[in-house]
């Protein structure tokens, strides 16, 4: 078993580049995930000077850590969002993770990207009865409020999709999609590389310095491989451990990471995996402390979910794959004999309202907070950044959003074996 992704152990490799730092570029962008790949295409698209800034390997974190999916709604529950912050923005957010999925296809197209990308619909499943009363209470809202092609699925319907006698029914969300994170980060790379952007793996930010006298958003950029002055800056980096607290310190205490795990089971065969998920679409569950899973085209079973409430590293890796492995046979009887070929984490940048944050702050744009539904929204982000720090700032979905620090959070998150507690309190009780 390989503790290491799937995604980026079975993508092709990207060499980054191997030239030294500039002196000046028009963007520097911190973070060589989707967001910063996506923003640095579509800032070399317009022949801006940018540079790709990632401490560790191209998508190495949160974009090829996840579980493949592309999946479009909200990370809440729209109707009580709806209630919270009314119904025309509730209904603006939803309808941006929409664009953001239509995003990511456009773009797949656009560059000719080999991903596997295939729009085959998320189903939801309810993992109780209480949970199936709940999704068909906020069905109505959902399907005429922001989106008519959505569906009930009754218990009947479900087994008809997902061999498993655990799930009481489910919403079909058709908008939804998956693809290879890792071919998708390299042919998202290799498109701005095209264009004129460079990408430097292996090369931390250690510090943001701002350059008052030469305008409001220029920074020197001091890194492990040298320094360099900025005219823009991006902060694209989520819930990365990296660079100093003192330049990062604003947003960490914002972001809480979140591990989440996943395992990948050897291939099926092509007759087992139709027998699985024959409608091979993405699924999630219910419960708080839920699972995720798909089918690879190669006919793997990518299990996911939180496991334990803990940071990743591959000891912690290895005994939460323990716990998920567990987990896939409860849920997946008939794959007990079925071997773990990979078991990895990753961070989710949880931000404590679910909800994505993007904007500027004393001279730095960002954008990150994804919560555990980024693959899609990074994407869009990043091109939407890109017009921001161009000067549309109406086009960022999210801004003039109020992001209060987390109070008690500085550093590690303390707080998460309590959380977890809380949270498996839930599931047992609701």
């Amino acid at each position: 078993m390989k503790l290491e992704s799937y995604w980026t152990d079975s993508a092709p490799a990207f060499a980054g580049a191997d030239t030294p730092l500039p002196k000046r570029a028009d963007v520097a962008i911190v973070g060589g995930g989707f967001t910063g790949l996506s923003a640095a295409l579509a800032f070399a698209k317009r022949g801006a000077s940018v540079v790709v800034l990632e401490a560790g390997a191209l998508a190495g974190e949160a974009s090829g850590r996840n579980g493949g999916h592309v999946n479009n709604g909200l990370a809440v529950d729209y109707a009580a969002l709806a209630d919270k912050v009314g119904r025309d923005q509730a209904r603006a957010w939803y309808h941006a993770y929409d664009d953001a999925v239509d995003t990511v296809a456009r773009v797949v197209e656009e560059e000719g990207i080999a991903c596997d990308f295939a729009r085959n619909g998320k189903l939801k499943l309810a993992a109780r009865p209480a949970h199936f009363d709940a999704l068909v209470r906020g069905f109505e809202r959902l399907k005429n409020e922001v989106d008519p092609d959505v569906e009930l699925v009754d218990a009947a319907a479900v087994r008809d999709e997902v061999a498993s006698e655990r799930y009481c029914g489910g919403i079909l969300i058709k908008k939804s999609a998956q693809m290879h994170m890792g071919r998708f980060a390299v042919g998202l790379a290799d498109a701005a590389l095209r264009y004129g952007a460079r990408i430097h793996t292996n090369t931390t930010v250690t510090r943001l310095e701002r350059r008052r006298s030469e305008g409001m958003h220029a920074h020197r950029v001091h890194t492990s491989a040298g320094s360099f002055d900025a005219a823009q800056v991006l902060v694209a980096s989520g819930a990365t451990r990296h660079g100093g607290f003192g330049t990062f310190g604003w947003w960490r205490r914002r972001i809480v990471p979140v591990g989440s795990f996943i395992v990948v089971t050897a291939p099926l065969g092509a007759e087992r995996a139709a027998a699985l998920l024959p409608r091979r679409r993405t699924y999630t569950t219910t419960e708080n402390i839920h699972n995720y899973f798909r089918l690879t085209p190669d006919n793997r079973l990518v299990f996911g979910g939180r496991a334990r409430f803990a940071i990743s590293s591959p000891q912690s890796d290895l005994k939460s794959g323990h716990i998920l492995q567990a987990a896939l046979v409860r849920t997946f009887p008939q794959l007990a004999d079925v071997g773990i070929d990979y078991c990895w984490g990753g961070l989710v940048d949880m931000s404590r309202d679910r909800l994505p944050r993007a904007g500027e702050r004393d001279g730095l744009f960002y954008s990150l907070g994804y919560s555990g539904h980024g693959t899609q929204m990074s994407v869009h982000m990043g091109g939407i950044m890109a017009e921001v720090m161009n000067g549309n700032r109406a086009a960022n979905p999210w801004r003039d959003l109020p992001w209060p620090a987390i109070p008690g959070h500085f550093g590690p998150p303390w707080f998460l074996p309590a959380v977890g507690l809380y949270y498996r309190l839930k599931d047992k009780l609701v």
